[in-house]
C-alpha cells in the first residue's frame, strides 16, 4: 500500500484527510500548532488533528516545517506521496522533491483563477456562478503547478461562502480519490495551467467586511454572502455596529427612488429594504452588537426601525 503524509489544517482538510486514510497508509499526518481561542483563550487543536487522533493516526505540528528536526523526520517517514490541503505553510523544495510522487495539492478553485489564501471567499465576492476543486502538483510558486484533476461546481445565487465550503470540501475528497486511483494506475497526467484567466484571492481582513451602500444591490448581496461565515459583512445602525448575515435582491418593478444610499424605504414582513447605489437590499438575517443572530423581520420588532432612517 502507498505511503502517505498527510498535510493540512482547518474543516476543509478534513474529508480529504478520510479519504486518503481509507485509500493509503498515512504514515504521519502534520497540521498547525495548537491555538488559543475563545475568551478564555483555551488551547484547542486544529480539526486536522482531531480527526487524526480519532483514526489513530501520529500527529506533528512543528512551529516550522524548515527546521531540521522536522526535516529528519519527515524522511525517515519515507513518504511515496504528500498530499496537503490547506496547511497554511510553505513546503521547502527538499519536502517537494522528497515523495517518489512528489507533492500533490488539493486548491478550491478552478486554476489559474484564484490562487491563494481565499479563493472560496473571493469566487462569490466576484459574483462567480462556477468554482470547483483542483488538484495540482506542487512547485516553488503560490497554486503554479501542473494540473492533474479538476472538478466543477456551481453557485447557487444565494449560497453563502459556508455553505459553498462545506460542498467543495466534500468535492476535494472526491476529486483526490480519482487521482489517487489514476496515479496507481500509471494514468495521472499533468498539464501545466493556462497562461490566460489567472487571479490571485488574497486573505481578507475584518474591514473588509465594511458595506459601502453606494455600491450596487448585486455587489452588496455578493459581499456579504461572500464573507458569510468570516470575516462576517457589517453597517452601522445607531452608532452601533449591526452585522449582516444574508441578504436578498429585490425587485423595484421599474421604479425609480430618489433615496440616498443606505436608507430604509420599505419595511417588509421578512425584514428592512435598503436603497444602495443602484437596486433594492433585504437584510433577511443579522446580528446586533454582543446579540444573538435573528432575522431581519426581528430585528425590526426588537428596535424599532423607521422609514427614511439611514445605516452607514
Amino acid at each position: 500500500m502507498m505511503r502517505t503524509v498527510f498535510m493540512g489544517t482547518p474543516d476543509f482538510a478534513v474529508p480529504c484527510l478520510r479519504q486518503l486514510a481509507d485509500m493509503t497508509q498515512v504514515v504521519g499526518v502534520y497540521t498547525q500548532p495548537d491555538r488559543r481561542q475563545g475568551r478564555g483563550l483555551t488551547l484547542a487543536p486544529p480539526p486536522v488533528k482531531q480527526v487524526a487522533m480519532e483514526l489513530g493516526l501520529p500527529v506533528h505540528q512543528p512551529a516550522r516545517l524548515r527546521s531540521p528536526e522536522s526535516w529528519r523526520q519527515l524522511q525517515e517517514l519515507e513518504p511515496d506521496l504528500i498530499v496537503v490541503v490547506a496547511y497554511a505553510q510553505i513546503l521547502p523544495v527538499k519536502v517537494l522533491t522528497l515523495p517518489r510522487y512528489g507533492c500533490i495539492n488539493v486548491h478550491a478553485s478552478l486554476l489559474p483563477a484564484y490562487r491563494g489564501g481565499a479563493p472560496i471567499h473571493w469566487a462569490i465576492l466576484n459574483g462567480e456562478t462556477e468554482t470547483g476543486i483542483t488538484i495540482m502538483m506542487m512547485d516553488q510558486g503560490l497554486d503554479t503547478g501542473d494540473i492533474l484533476l479538476q472538478a466543477a461546481l456551481s453557485i447557487g445565487p444565494n449560497e453563502t461562502c459556508g455553505e459553498v465550503h462545506d460542498r467543495l470540501a466534500t468535492l476535494g475528497a472526491e476529486a483526490l480519490a480519482k487521482a489517487l486511483v489514476a496515479l496507481e494506475q500509471g494514468k495521472l497526467e499533468s498539464k501545466p495551467q493556462p497562461q490566460v484567466g489567472m487571479s490571485y484571492a488574497r486573505n481578507l481582513a475584518k474591514q473588509d467586511g465594511l458595506i459601502n451602500w453606494a455600491s450596487s444591490a448585486m455587489t452588496i448581496h455578493n459581499q456579504i454572502r461572500g464573507l458569510n461565515p468570516w470575516p462576517v459583512a457589517y453597517t452601522e445602525h445607531d452608532g452601533k455596529r449591526l452585522r449582516v448575515l444574508r441578504s436578498r435582491l429585490v425587485d423595484a418593478n421599474g421604479q425609480s427612488i430618489s433615496a440616498e444610499p443606505g436608507t430604509i424605504i420599505e419595511i417588509s414582513e421578512a425584514g428592512p429594504l435598503i436603497q444602495t447605489g443602484d437596486g433594492v437590499l433585504l437584510l433577511s438575517e443579522v446580528q446586533p452588537a454582543s446579540k444573538r443572530r435573528m432575522n431581519g423581520a426581528d430585528y425590526v420588532r426588537g428596535h424599532a426601525l423607521t422609514l427614511g432612517s439611514r445605516l452607514g
